[in-house]
């Protein structure tokens, strides 16, 4: 079979124009960015708002394991399938972030014969919306310093300036860093540091907010730092918010694509699932229901990370919910949270899935008894898997009430997702979607983290130091308790320990860190040592990168 950036440099693509056609969208509102690729203007569409909004498919997966599982590749498919099955369906992604792509994961726009397209554009910078973003934060870490330099008449105290910088690449030379050095020229002597481009406080604002207006207004209320009296500093004060906005204004607009098989998809917005909330834009999300009877979107990582801060962060500030919720699982990477190493990972071995079903059987269980959610699990099929391994998970889910459907989309396309696409429609359409949020707005920020905790990751408690427990309460009073938290964690465990595989209980939750996103209004709980500026690999896909003498991107994908 091709490598997947074979297949989509093979692919039969329309348009731009002839796939908003298809949406009805109007002819001004579309800005093209060449052949392939447009900018949709929202505010061109108020006449769309009347529409009632279609059925919101949610697709979430299993703890990752290095045997892969599959869910941008599932959440593509299934889109595909739903349009094969006659649906009028689209799909809603994240844009990839390049320190990634160049790192570990490599790209992410799907695999095999389940992509969204053009795939090196989306891979590598796209329409430019990561750099606006990490523009606009800069330059709010440029005016910081350029205030200080300038009298400081805020009264800004260097040592505790809480705004970092941010580059969209992984670099951990840049965690911690010195700024200033060389001078009296040169500014204010101070630490500093870098996180990457998903992690930051922008993203997640442009991320949450519906308008333009709302987007410079939460810009505003960013908390920066510090003054010597003690008192907070928010970008207002330095009236950074509306050059912030200006550099944001087109970025703000979703980004219209296809499929290998032309189903339209709105790629905007990415941050991260295991340092920020880890969704689309709610811009693209609410723009789709409107123009699609089927919506399918991701939420990064396992249903523990990104699926809780879909449900309790995205739902709860947007009031939007979804009508049905897949959970994509592989035999493989089940065998591994079963204890087999990677490279036996083809070999059958009943007793091991076996162990390994605790993750699945977990995350449904968050997804139908704490979301609330009707589930089906898919499992993406590889050649090794055997009749007997799949006849087991079948077996196993049954007794909880679930379905399990063997999809074969990234071989087949949407022909593979069929069987997916119509159960996710007998889902939406009969079964009873009562979402719950893990807390409720009124629980204090320690019981907010406390319930997640114990309910989603199976702990037993969660713990801090004292000065950490008193910081937290001092946001509760200074009126910050009312906001969702989001959870900094490894992606690889339910626990903090991203060795620890399976469902672990009885394990302890340790904050490490907090952070107040006064901005997008949540309070971020880092765990242990998670790191928001990620590091490189000692092989990086970097190294596997490269242009051929025709011009062509190889060693992506």
């Amino acid at each position: 079979m091709p490598s997947d950036i074979e297949i989509a440099q093979q692919a039969k693509m329309k348009k731009i124009c002839e796939i908003a056609d298809s949406l009805g969208l109007p002819e001004e509102a579309v800005e093209r960015y060449g052949h392939y690729k447009a900018k949709i203007d929202v505010d061109l569409m108020q006449d769309f708002q009347c529409r009632p909004d279609g059925k919101l498919i949610l697709v979430t997966a299993i703890s990752p394991t290095p045997a892969g599982e599959g869910k941008t590749t599932t959440t593509v498919g299934l889109g595909d399938a739903l349009s094969r099955i006659g649906k009028k369906a689209m799909i809603c992604l994240r844009e990839p972030a390049l320190g990634p792509v160049f790192g570990m994961k490599g790209g992410a726009a799907g695999g095999g014969y389940a992509q969204v397209v053009p795939m090196e554009d989306i891979n590598l910078h796209f329409t430019g919306d990561f750099a606006a973003i990490a523009s606009a934060h800069n330059l709010l870490s440029a005016l910081i310093d350029n205030h200080i330099h300038h009298g400081n008449t805020l009264g800004i105290d260097p040592r505790q300036v809480t705004w970092k910088r941010v580059i969209d690449m992984n670099d951990r030379a840049l965690r911690q860093v010195v700024v200033g050095l060389g001078g009296k020229v040169n500014g204010q002597v101070r630490e500093d540091g870098f996180d990457i481009v998903v992690a930051s406080e922008v993203m997640a604002i442009f991320c949450l907010v519906s308008s333009l207006q709302e987007l410079r207004q939460r810009l505003g209320n960013i908390v920066i730092g510090y003054g010597f009296d003690g008192q907070r500093i928010k970008a207002s004060d330095l009236k950074a918010h509306g050059a912030m906005t200006v550099l944001l204004k087109n970025a703000l607009k979703p980004n219209l694509v296809q499929t290998l098989e032309n189903t339209p998809a709105f790629i905007h917005g990415g941050p991260f699932a295991n340092i920020a909330h880890g969704c689309n834009s709610l811009i693209a999300t609410r723009l789709a229901l409107k123009l699609s009877d089927y919506v399918v979107t991701e939420a990064g990582f396992g249903a523990d990370l990104g699926a809780e801060k879909f449900i309790d962060i995205k739902c709860r500030k947007s009031g939007i919910k979804p009508d049905a919720c897949v959970v994509v699982a592989t035999i493989r990477a089940l065998k591994y949270h079963g204890g087999v190493d990677v490279d036996t990972l083809s070999q059958e071995n009943l007793p091991a899935l076996d162990a390994g079903m605790v993750n699945l059987e977990k995350h449904v269980e968050n997804v139908t008894q704490h979301y609330k959610l009707p589930c089906v699990v898919s499992i993406n099929r590889f050649t090794s898997d055997t009749e007997a391994e799949l006849q087991l998970v079948q077996s196993r889910m049954a007794s909880k009430g679930v379905n399990v459907v063997i999809a074969e989309h990234w071989e087949k396309g949407s022909a593979g997702a069929e069987l997916l696409a119509y159960e996710v429609v007998r889902l939406a359409e009969t079964a009873a979607s009562t979402m719950q949020y893990v807390y409720a707005d009124n629980d204090t920020l320690w019981e907010k983290m406390h319930k997640v905790a114990t309910k989603i990751y199976g702990a037993t408690d969660i713990t801090a130091t004292r000065r950490l427990r008193a910081l937290i309460e001092k946001l509760q009073t200074d009126g910050y308790g009312h906001y969702p938290i989001c959870v900094a964690k490894t992606q690889s465990s339910f626990s903090t320990d991203a060795t620890i595989r399976g469902a672990p209980q009885g394990h302890i939750v340790t904050i490490t860190e907090v952070r107040l996103s006064a901005g997008a209004e949540f309070i971020v709980m880092i765990c242990d040592d998670i790191m928001t500026m990620p590091g490189l690999p000692k092989i990086p896909c970097a190294t596997k990168i490269d242009i051929n003498e025709q011009g062509l991107v190889i060693g992506l994908f």
